[in-house]
């Protein structure tokens, strides 16, 4: 199909009985939409997480699932609590509990993935039902026959060239009759079993899926109609941003904006497919197309900000003069799985920021600054930690080659601490770090100062 949009919603989207109708509304505006893709009603991975630490006894588990069960049961009531339907989820609901009991004697990461998926089966299958409900030619689709990754659980890697066969195979005839519903944010190994993309991948699962059919746009509908040039909880001049690059898109989310999952964007450019990011409570309040080419180009587009970083100062005088040291610091950044962000040297030390909070984690939320990784780091150099620190970005345009972007940037904080400056690697962004108590107000200043 030349004409074909697939749109994902997010948790808070999905939330209850109402929210869904919301989204059946907004699939059905538009004639495009022949894929739906869906995260778990809002609440119910966090309440799986909590289960698949295996930390709670009996009695504690059994209560986190009455939770699960009445976020599912407000949404079977209003569906009437249709007998097939009903005994799905009365499945998954057995399932989770017999998972948790496993998992309360010994979790794993594979056991993590196939405890958290039972979200976004089941908010699929209550969705495929309303819509059957309201006269859609609806069909529910498992997307581990088409989403094949690695096997890192917890934070599986698509295989891209496997994503398009499969999709080619299993999902090119179905969306021209059907709107198909499937599930974000999980996907299967080679072995068939069960792995997730990392909190937050429903936006990632759906980019994908756009690429491997060759969709003509993408639309991400969530709570808040488009990304706004910073979060409009903390600045209330904070306004939403009609149009952005794919460049600075991926900046964007990559350093703090939460709207978008930061690898969502690989896909879509990839394929040139635009992206919207819009509000299923309020669809017509319009929202934020992602292009190759925007008609604007500011220098200041927006700020971010990403909360609970870790600097790790690396020191070794074996770096003067030497070849291949930081090839050995970053082959055991690789060997643990774990990117960094920031980076600066000097003669005989590397600066280095890692993101330690819960969206820089695993599927179960746990930190992804191992001991192991910092005692293979220190042996082959002194290590320096620092935690409780804040990065924030400023994304636009041309920023190196404008006259004038630090000073304009740096006068507005000029009596706060900076740790840490990255500027001149991408033209989209200038980067730094600050205690964490001087965060909110940095981009409120900066939001003033640069945007308002």
């Amino acid at each position: 199909m030349s004409n074909l949009c697939v749109a994902k919603f997010g948790g808070s989207s999905v939330a209850n009985y109402e929210a869904m109708q919301n989204c059946a509304n907004v699939v059905l505006g538009n004639p495009a939409t022949h894929v739906v893709v869906l995260s778990a009603s809002s609440g119910v991975t966090n309440l799986l997480v909590e289960l698949a630490n295996g930390q709670l006894d009996k009695e504690g588990q059994e209560a986190v699932i009455q939770k699960i069960i009445a976020i599912q049961e407000n949404i079977l009531e209003g569906l009437g609590h249709p007998k097939e339907i009903t005994e799905e989820i009365e499945k998954h609901i057995k399932d989770i509990r017999a998972l948790a009991h496993e998992a309360s004697m010994q979790t794993n990461t594979a056991l993590v993935d196939r405890i958290i998926s039972n979200g976004e089966l089941m908010s699929t299958k209550l969705f495929t039902e309303l819509m059957k409900q309201r006269g859609v030619k609806a069909c529910w689709f498992d997307v581990r026959k088409v989403m094949r990754t690695d096997s890192v659980f917890g934070r599986a890697a698509p295989i891209i060239e496997v994503i398009r066969t499969q999709a080619g195979q299993e999902l090119a005839n179905l969306v021209k009759d059907h709107i198909v519903i499937t599930q974000g944010f999980i996907g299967a190994n080679a072995e068939g079993r069960t792995t997730t993309l990392g909190r937050g991948g429903s936006d990632y699962s759906a980019a994908l899926i756009g690429e491997a059919i060759d969709a003509s746009e993408v639309e991400i509908w969530t709570d808040v109609p488009g990304i706004y040039t910073t979060d409009p909880r903390l600045v209330s001049t904070a306004h939403p941003i009609p149009e952005l690059t794919f460049d600075e898109a991926a900046e964007m989310a990559t350093f703090g904006a939460k709207v978008l999952h930061p690898a969502t964007i690989q896909p879509a450019s990839r394929r040139n497919i635009p992206v919207f990011v819009g509000s299923s409570k309020n669809p017509a309040a319009g929202g934020t197309w992602i292009r190759t080419e925007t008609q604007s180009k500011p220098t200041f587009r927006a700020v971010a900000m990403r909360k609970d970083q870790v600097l790790l100062t690396l020191k070794s005088f074996k770096m003067a003069g030497a070849c291949g040291f930081m090839a050995t610091i970053f082959g055991i950044f690789a060997k643990h799985g774990l990117s960094v962000d920031l980076v600066t040297t000097s003669e005989v030390s590397i600066a280095i920021t890692v993101d330690n909070g819960f969206s820089g984690g695993n599927s179960d939320g746990k930190s992804s600054l191992s001991d192991a990784l910092l005692n293979d780091l220190r042996e082959v150099c002194n290590v320096t930690v620092e935690e409780g620190l804040t990065l924030i970005a400023i994304i636009g345009n041309d920023m190196s080659y404008s006259t004038g972007t630090g000073s304009k940037v740096f006068s507005a904080i000029f009596d706060v601490n900076v740790r840490m400056i990255c500027y001149g690697a991408s033209l989209h962004s200038l980067c730094f770090l600050v205690d964490a108590k001087d965060g909110d107000e940095v981009i409120k200043r900066l939001h003033v100062h640069l945007l308002d």
